[in-house]
This record gives C-alpha cells, structure tokens and sequence, in this order.
C-alpha cells in the first residue's frame, strides 16, 4: 500500500468514524485532511473550523486511527494533542495534529536455550522483544511493576541472566522473599543479601544499607577517575532488589530513611558511573521508594492487569485506553527513555524462555 493508498484509507475511516462527532465536518467540506509521513500520519484541519481541536478530538482520532492501522502500525500514544508547524504560507492549515507510529506490532521473544542464545548477544544490547533492544550503556534504573503472578520473577530471572552473560555486569542481588532471584544467584554462584531466621526486620535492612552505602562509596570514586580521565569506562554495577515495598513496610523509621536516602543518591549519581537499579515491586508509590528515584527510572515495565489505577505510578499521565495490550502472561506496558527508542509507552509481550530447572 502507497502511502497515497493510505491517506485515502485513513480518510475514509476517518470521515465514517468522525463526521457525526464533529457535526458533520468531513474531508468532503474541506474541513481536514491527512498526510503519510514516514514516522507516522498527520491530521491537517482547515482553519477556522467548525469543531474544537483540542486534547478530545486528539484521542478520538487516536482511538480510529489505531484500530485501522493495527496490526501494519502501532500508534504511539501521547499524553496530550501534538501539535507540529505545517511548512505553508497559507495561515488556514498552517498547523496540524501528528501521529507518530511504528511500524508493526510489538512480538515476543521466544527462546528455545536461554544460554545459547545470550552468548549470541553483544555489549551493549539487551533484547527485549523482537523489535526492540536496550542499550545498557543509557540505563540510568529500572523498574518492574506487576500483581502477583504477572511474572515479575520471570522477567527478572530474564534480566539477571542478561546483566551477567551479556553487560557483565557486577551484580548485588537484595531478595526479602529469599525466592526465585536467590535460586538464580544460587546456580550462578553469586552472594544474596536475604533474610534470616534469627534476625529483625530492621537488622536485615540496616545490612542492605551497608551493601548501599559501599555502592555510594564506589560512585564517588569512580566520579574522581572521571573528574581525571572522562573517558574512562566502567564495568556495570547493578543492584538489584526484589519486592522493594517489602523492605519499607514495618521496618525502624531511621533505618527505612537512611534505606530511601541511600537509594536516591545512587539513583542520581550512579549514570555517569555504570551503576544502576533493578527494582521489582508490585507497586512504586511514594511509601515502596523515594519519589527521586522514580523520577531517575528510564525502564519501566508494568506486567499483568492493565488499567488506570495500576499504571498511576509508572505512567502517572497515561491513560491506557485505546493501546492494543495482547492476551497472554508476562504481556504488559514498557517505555524506555533514551535517544534510541521511541519515548512513548509501547505494549511489551516478555520474552519466553527455558531456564535450568527449580529457579523459578
């Protein structure tokens, strides 16, 4: 299909779909029309209008256009009406509302041999899905969002695979559940910090706090060899911590302070210096971190039920209606923020995999 084709076909749905919902302003009256760019579609109105071209309108045309193009674009939701200059001396269409897409649909990872297939990967991409990659160089933290049995851990165990076989990645592994990312470090040979049956709350807390302050002591070091050589490169450093609300629920109010100021300072400062946060939670409100360090997240992941309330810490501008979520576990939202991918929230199906047996 041309791309004349198909501002044909985006018209046509759009006339159907719209014209009673704008009083009957249609391409026919010269009220709009469409153009096809590369990265997506524009919506050109002929001013001044008959209807109001706003935030409402924006959506509804998101929510047609959508629909029709799917499964050949994936339209990248906004948060509000994106408005784009038309170059033109005529002031009637001198402006337009942009869509930008993707082309496709987002398709999963499947992996028959999970070693196998990260020995084939190189620094410094980790595969998400079929089509798309993160560079972990642009990594500043991560988040991982979802209920129970969404398959957190699953994604995690993923994750961690990824950071040591691939980044090579120096890796502190927190696990309160003393769970599947214990059983992972277990097979990997890699020491976890998880609680023990003699032991506080608070004393288990006050460990990872030491584990953290060493983190913070290793950024200002290395922030020294930069200040020298801003060249320098970096091994990885990610700390990576399971059920994060666990921690700050019924823990000494000091020591659950000093936990949240030791994980925004690493959350600020640790970008320049290769180290990063691998937090899983099943929410990230302001009582699980800091509101700092979910600022600083560039990863975020949200699996399982999808819907207002529960992107509200994730995504809080996002309203979700309208993106084509697949059925299926480990299927969810993720929006990564760096100068590769597009910034806008996508579907995420996680990757399938085989792991060694008793991890998960």
């Amino acid at each position: 299909m041309t791309n004349s084709q198909l501002a044909l076909y985006l018209l046509q749905s759009l006339n159907m779909a719209l014209g009673s919902q704008i009083e009957g302003e249609t391409s026919y009256t010269n009220s709009f029309d469409v153009k096809v760019k590369e990265d997506g579609f524009l919506f050109l109105p002929r001013m001044p209008s008959g209807y109001i071209i706003d935030n409402d309108l924006y959506f509804k045309i998101f929510l047609i256009a959508n629909a029709c193009l799917y499964p050949r674009y994936t339209l990248l939701k906004q948060n509000s009406a994106y408005f784009v200059p038309i170059n033109t001396d005529d002031i009637h269409t001198q402006r337009g509302l942009f869509f930008p897409w993707k082309i496709g649909i987002s398709k999963r990872l499947v992996i028959r041999d999970l070693d196998l297939f990260v020995a084939s990967q190189h620094k410094p991409y980790i595969p998400i899905m079929e089509n798309l990659k993160i560079n972990y160089n642009n990594v500043t933290s991560i988040a991982i969002a979802g209920n129970s049995g969404s398959g957190k851990s699953y994604m995690l165990t993923y994750l961690l695979t990824c950071l040591k076989k691939i980044q090579n990645s120096d890796l502190i592994i927190i696990d309160p559940k003393f769970d599947s990312p214990s059983r992972w470090a277990r097979v990997n040979n890699i020491p976890v910090i998880h609680p023990q049956r003699n032991r506080s709350k608070s004393d288990f807390v006050s460990e990872i706090n030491e584990a953290l302050s060493q983190a913070l002591n290793l950024i200002y070091e290395r922030q020294e060899i930069l200040y020298e050589n801003s060249e320098h490169q970096f091994s990885h450093l990610t700390i990576v911590i399971d059920e994060v609300l666990a921690l700050s629920e019924g823990t000494n109010k000091n020591i659950k302070d000093s936990f949240f100021s030791l994980l925004a300072q690493i959350a600020l400062l640790g970008y320049a210096t290769k180290v990063h946060l691998l937090l899983v939670s099943q929410r990230f409100d302001y009582q699980s971190i800091p509101v700092s360090v979910r600022e600083q997240l560039n990863v975020l992941i949200q699996i399982g039920n999808i819907n207002n309330k529960t992107v509200q810490f994730l995504f809080p501008d996002l309203d979700p209606e309208g993106i084509v979520i697949p059925l299926g576990k480990g299927t969810g939202l993720i929006q990564v923020i760096d100068n590769e991918n597009p910034y806008q929230v996508l579907p995420l199906l996680c990757p399938t995999y085989y792991t060694k047996k008793g991890i998960l």
